[in-house]
This record gives structure tokens, C-alpha cells and sequence, in this order.
């Protein structure tokens, strides 16, 4: 991560988010009036309705956002944050996180310091961090027929509710293990705290360039998460006969961030390895991760006292 403020000039801001959230849609109105106000022009998608922002602020198709721009800020929670990763990913464009309510993994700015916030950015005070993306293809018949990226994971998952799945996995095409259960997860270092940390899976700092492999509802207890360097490719296989314990056919979906992909017959695949991109994240000056982490997970506090403030730091001051 790069802590030291950068001097770079932000003047044209596309901001997203969702357009049914009215929480959203008023962080954004007051947004985009603050950015118009100190001379910033300001990009919105169509979906979001005209009357709820300011007329001078530039209405485009969703998919036309990130174009001309040199900061796009999300409004909303992490799954924003998500969403905008995506649409922006290969543009070279950073991105800057506005959570509308509690504080967020990825949306690490709270709507009460915003305005506060983005004037400090505006004008140069800034801490900005390179983010891992993974990109997935779903193979059939050795051929790739879907591609996506994700900065949490990309999760394989069982299609057929009331069963389980068997499959494969394999690192640089070498056999790892064969797996029942729900499904299997490959996430970055940001997504370790996303899905694969509810599975058992550990948390890897951000600014490491590695794969966490996290097995989902495993039938055995000595299937255990699994760190790989980000060079590696993963890769999840079903099996290309029916199941061997239940005789029936496998199937699983696959999905990037929690959207759908494709899914997996037979013999099919998902082909997991870091993309050739990186995602900028920029954070308001004195960003701290591991405050992050203690303020989602709760650590330093004593959960017997009941909502009380925690402690802040190995002094216990508050």
C-alpha cells in the first residue's frame, strides 16, 4: 500500500450507486452537489432518476460511466463497491468508497465525514493501495465459453438443493485434492474476509498477492483452507461421471462477486488465476486496515459487556 499522500488532480468524478437505495440516492444528490460546487464535473448513470441529483450533474448509460473520468466514487455498501469494481476494472481508474451506513470492509468512508473527505482527496491528501482481481473462465469440452472478473471471489457451488457436490482441484493443472460438500471458494486477500472467512478460511493483508482456496460445508473435517502464491492458476472440476457415492450427475454455478457466470455439467471447469490488472483503491489520510478489522470483528472488545466501547490500542484507553 502506498501511505504516503499523492498529488494528483481529480476534476472529473463519476459517482455510482444503487438507484432503488434511497439512502444511496441521497449521499449521492449531496455528493454531486458538493463536486459541482468546486468545479468538478459529475458523471451519473441514467438509472438513477433525474430530479433526485442536480441538473448540471451528466446523466450516461450505466456501461459509459467510467469513460473520460479520473475518479469514480461508489455509494453504498461493499457490495457497491463490488459492483463498481467490476465495471471499472482495466480503465486505470481508482476508486473511492462511500458506505451510506456502518462502516464497510471496502467502503471505508462514513456519509457523516464525506464531504470533509473528498475535499482532502480533491486536493491531494490521500492514501492509495493496489487491490488483486482474479479473473475466472468456466471451460466445456476444452473450450472457454465465460469469463469475469472479481475482487472478492469466485465462488463454485452446488445447484441442487439437498445434496452435495463432488469435485476436483487442481493447482498449475497438478491434482490437489478431491472434495464433497457444498461447493469450494477462490478469493484474494480482500475477499478473505468476505464469504471464505465465514467458511473457515483466514485473513490474508490485502497487499499480499495470493489465493485463498476455501472449501464450503466440507463432508470431512480434514478438508482445510489452503493459501497459494497469486502466480498460480486453480482450478475446480467436476467429475465427468456421475457421483461414485450417490450416482447421480453433478452440477454447480459459478459465480464472480456473487453474480452468476455459468454452470458446471459434467466434466466441466472454472479456471481461476490473477488478473493482469489491478483495481487503485484511494482512503481519506490515517487509513488503517487492522482498524477495520477490529471495528467489523470486533476485537479488543470484551462481547460480555454488552455494546460498551471497546478499548483503542494495548493501553486500553478509550
Amino acid at each position: 500500500m502506498n501511505r504516503k499522500p499523492r498529488a494528483r488532480q481529480f476534476s472529473a468524478i463519476a459517482l455510482m450507486g444503487n438507484p432503488r437505495d434511497p439512502r444511496a440516492l441521497e449521499a449521492m444528490r449531496i455528493m454531486a452537489t458538493h463536486l459541482l460546487q468546486v468545479g468538478c464535473s459529475v458523471k451519473v448513470s441514467t438509472a438513477v432518476r433525474a430530479r433526485s441529483l442536480p441538473p448540471r450533474a451528466k446523466r450516461v448509460a450505466e456501461e459509459r460511466l467510467a469513460v473520460g473520468v479520473n475518479l469514480v466514487v461508489a455509494i453504498g455498501g461493499d457490495g457497491s463497491m463490488l459492483y463498481a469494481a467490476r465495471r471499472i476494472a482495466g480503465r486505470q481508474v481508482p476508486l473511492l468508497g462511500i458506505n451510506r451506513g456502518r462502516l464497510g470492509f471496502l467502503a471505508d468512508v462514513g456519509p457523516e465525514h464525506m464531504l470533509a473527505h473528498i475535499d482532502q482527496i480533491l486536493a491531494g491528501r490521500y492514501v492509495s493501495e493496489q487491490r488483486m482481481l482474479l479473473v475466472a473462465s468456466v471451460v466445456r469440452n476444452n473450450r472457454v465459453v465465460a469469463s469475469a472478473i472479481a475482487l472478492n471471489d469466485v465462488v463454485v457451488k452446488r445447484q441442487d438443493t439437498g445434496r452435495m457436490v463432488e469435485y476436483q482441484t487442481f493447482v498449475d493443472g497438478g491434482y490437489v485434492n478431491t472434495h464433497l460438500g457444498d461447493g469450494f471458494i477462490i478469493a484474494t486477500p480482500t475477499g478473505s474476509t468476505a464469504y471464505a472467512l465465514s467458511c473457515g478460511g483466514p485473513i490474508v493483508e490485502p497487499g499480499l498477492d495470493a489465493l485463498v482456496l476455501t472449501p464450503i460445508c466440507p463432508h470431512t473435517l480434514s478438508d482445510r483452507p489452503l493459501v497459494i502464491p497469486g502466480t498460480r492458476v486453480a482450478e475446480v472440476r467436476l467429475h465427468s461421471t456421475p457421483s461414485p457415492r450417490s450416482r447421480q450427475v453433478d452440477r454447480a454455478e459459478v459465480t464472480c462477486d456473487g453474480e452468476l457466470l455459468g454452470r458446471l455439467g459434467p466434466g466441466g471447469s472454472v479456471r481461476v488465476s490473477a488478473a493482469r490488472e489491478r483495481l487503485e483503491l484511494v482512503h481519506p489520510v490515517g487509513y488503517d486496515y487492522f482498524e477495520i478489522l477490529r471495528s467489523k470483528l470486533l476485537w479488543g472488545r470484551d462481547t460480555r459487556d454488552h455494546g460498551k466501547n471497546p478499548p483503542h490500542g494495548p493501553g486500553g484507553k478509550r
